[in-house]
């Protein structure tokens, strides 16, 4: 059985979704596929659409489950925003709403950025969104209570 979609604190968008036996799919633009519909992947898709349309980040600076080495072990981070001049400037990892946003899984988004070491961090799970500037030469952070548009980034 699928993953029935459940409303977010995020807008609503207009998801293509399909269903192909018993699994649904949502089409990811910026992948240019269709992906399962997990709770997750609902989550990715709803930020990614706010980053697009609410925070006018653009869609080419947009990476979708990126590689990363942690530790000898391969990882993947689920969004990653770039400027410009091609330098990763945040880390977005995304839960299903049923994980609570806790200390262990900002701390997972922020080993994986270990590795990015971007200035912006964001952890949601569709209905907490915790967003974070981080000073890496003195190994501080600073919660902050919303996000930027990308031009003030």
């Amino acid at each position: 059985m699928s993953f029935i979609p459940t409303p977010l604190n995020l807008p609503q968008y207009p998801f293509k979704i399909t269903l192909k036996d018993t699994r649904h799919f949502i089409f990811d633009e910026i992948r240019k596929k269709h992906l399962v519909l997990t709770p997750e992947e609902w989550v990715r898709q709803h930020f990614i659409q706010y980053l697009i349309l609410e925070k006018r980040f653009p869609k080419s600076l947009i990476q979708i489950e990126g590689g990363l080495n942690l530790n000898q072990l391969q990882k993947r981070t689920d969004i990653v925003i770039f400027n410009n001049q091609g330098q990763r400037i945040m880390v977005i990892e995304c839960k299903a709403p049923a994980v609570k946003i806790t200390q262990s899984v900002f701390d997972q988004a922020a080993r994986y950025n270990s590795v990015h070491k971007t200035r912006w961090l964001v952890v949601t799970n569709g209905l907490k969104h915790c967003y974070a500037t981080i000073n890496h030469q003195e190994g501080q952070f600073a919660f902050v209570s919303e996000l930027p548009d990308y031009g003030m980034l």
